[in-house]
């Protein structure tokens, strides 16, 4: 597992998608993940330092975590099946680890709210090794980012099938021109 932080979020234009960019700390490679309004808006939230008037799903969630006496260690991002991110919460109670299943999209923002760490796993970094300098911004300021969210999820779809080599070779080959639009 490599640690990562949130470098941005936006909006695809191609495929009005929010899309949350994790990018490992040491280093420029990136893993997008297409997530949900509600939870983009609840990162965008804690990002932009905006603290709501009663607490939200994920600091209800963080205040669980808090009353139960635990502690959220870290947030790993574990794996991709066909279109779908899996993570894992990892929580410290006592000296018992307790991992729990969950969303990324739910995971990085209870992992905001907690000052948790988070991870994603080498393979998911391998898989799009695209650096977060690659994103330019267009005359109008939008970010554009990776490849179309279709050409990314049809590629890691097959990547069931191909080689995590030959999907590599795939993600090089694409254009800036191939990319959706992205904006905060």
């Amino acid at each position: 597992m490599i640690e990562v932080f949130v470098a941005r979020l936006g909006l695809d234009g191609a495929s009005n998608s929010f899309v949350v960019i994790l990018q490992e700390q040491v280093g420029e490679r990136i893993v997008p993940i297409w997530i949900g309004r509600a939870e983009a808006e609840a990162i965008a939230a804690h990002l932009n330092g905006v603290a709501p008037l009663r607490p939200m799903t994920h600091d209800l969630c963080k205040g669980i975590i808090d009353a139960l006496g635990a502690t959220l260690e870290s947030v790993h991002v574990t794996r991709m099946a066909e279109t779908t991110f899996f993570a894992e919460l990892h929580l410290d109670r006592n000296g018992l680890e307790l991992v729990v299943d969950a969303r990324p999209s739910d995971s990085i923002a209870i992992a905001l709210r907690c000052g948790a760490k988070i991870f994603a796993a080498e393979v998911l970094l391998a898989v799009y090794e695209t650096s977060a300098d690659d994103m330019t911004s267009d005359s109008d300021g939008e970010e554009s980012a990776g490849s179309s969210v279709n050409e990314f999820l049809r590629a890691a779809r097959d990547a069931d099938v191909e080689s995590a080599e030959q999907l590599k070779r795939h993600l090089e080959q694409l254009r800036p021109e191939d990319f959706g639009k992205f904006t905060l």
